[in-house]
């Protein structure tokens, strides 16, 4: 037998080489691509999965003397339809329910104090009569201290904004911290018949002159959704019987302007219970205004439903 000739040894050689090293490679592919296997760069990572933020509610309580008594009637009709307020804001004697109303307090609550609460154990008369105002309003910054034992504004069970306006220079003050019961004075001091209230060297007086039904207040404080309550009369249809109601006249149509605006820019439904027969002097309707709250509420409940439904859309 003929020995190989050495070039046919070594290109054998080689070939088998070769033939190891691409099987290895081949290998080593295969391996590869069953741990990473390649990703085109047209591609895209899967989404990441974020949970929907909840919707704020807010609830902006406008100001109208003994006809305030209607917010808590609005409040009843909320909470019996499941419609939890996150924040609140309020005017006048609008800051007085929503103070109580954002300690913890719920609809039957607030129902069985107003019909508890003596109109006299809110009153003090200016003696002699100042010439700033009838009334001090110590009293009902007592009451409402007393009431809620005492608890700052920053220490409510809800985010709480009280508006007040600075008599000197005209603007919207938002309280959110301090004494409660003298931020409700300030907010509630209507010109004339209540003294100015002296806080941190300002005088401030009813927030109504400024911001009436205070939904810009409750959008400032994060509310994603608002609901306004105006309780003030229309002036075609206000009662005018006593110096009170002239005076809140006057008032209610110096703010129309401003109340029109800022509702329309800022609030997502206005509900306007029917108080056209109730003077704001007249404290002894209050079971009237609260009913009226009510029906208020169930009037625009499809509304209501239908708007909150389409922002809970939005934020999925």
């Amino acid at each position: 037998m003929k020995p190989s000739s050495p070039s046919l040894s070594r290109r054998s050689f080689t070939l088998a080489a070769a033939s190891t090293v691409l099987a290895a490679c081949t290998t080593a592919v295969t391996e590869t691509a069953k741990v990473a296997p390649p990703v085109s760069e047209t591609t895209a990572p899967p989404p990441i999965a974020r949970p929907a933020r909840p919707v704020r509610v807010g609830l902006a309580l406008g100001g109208g003397a003994a006809r305030g008594f209607a917010h808590i009637g609005v409040i009843k009709a909320l909470e019996a339809r499941n419609i939890h307020v996150d924040v609140v804001s309020g005017t006048s004697a609008g800051s007085v329910v929503a103070a109580l109303y954002a300690s913890g307090m719920n609809g039957f609550a607030l129902n069985k104090l107003a019909l508890q609460m003596d109109e006299a154990s809110i009153s003090d008369w200016a003696m002699p009569f100042s010439t700033r105002g009838f009334l001090h309003g110590v009293a009902l910054q007592n009451y409402l201290n007393t009431t809620l034992r005492n608890r700052p504004i920053e220490k409510m069970a809800k985010p709480l904004g009280i508006v007040a306006t600075d008599l000197h220079s005209g603007e919207a003050i938002l309280f959110q911290r301090g004494n409660t019961g003298t931020a409700v004075r300030a907010s509630c001091s209507l010109p004339s018949i209540f003294e100015p209230v002296k806080i941190g060297g300002h005088e401030y007086v009813d927030g109504g002159l400024v911001s009436p039904v205070p939904a810009s207040f409750a959008r400032k404080m994060g509310a994603d959704f608002v609901i306004a309550v105006d309780i003030s009369a229309r002036p075609e249809t206000a009662a005018t019987v006593s110096q009170f109601d002239v005076l809140m006249q006057t008032f209610t149509i110096m703010g129309q302007s401003i109340k029109n605006y800022e509702l329309e820019k800022y609030a997502d439904l206005v509900i306007r219970p029917a108080l056209n027969a109730m003077s704001g002097s007249d404290f002894g309707q209050r079971n009237a205004a609260i009913l009226a709250g009510e029906e208020a509420v169930a009037r625009m409940m499809p509304e209501l439903e239908r708007k909150l439904a389409a922002v809970h859309a939005s934020f999925a």
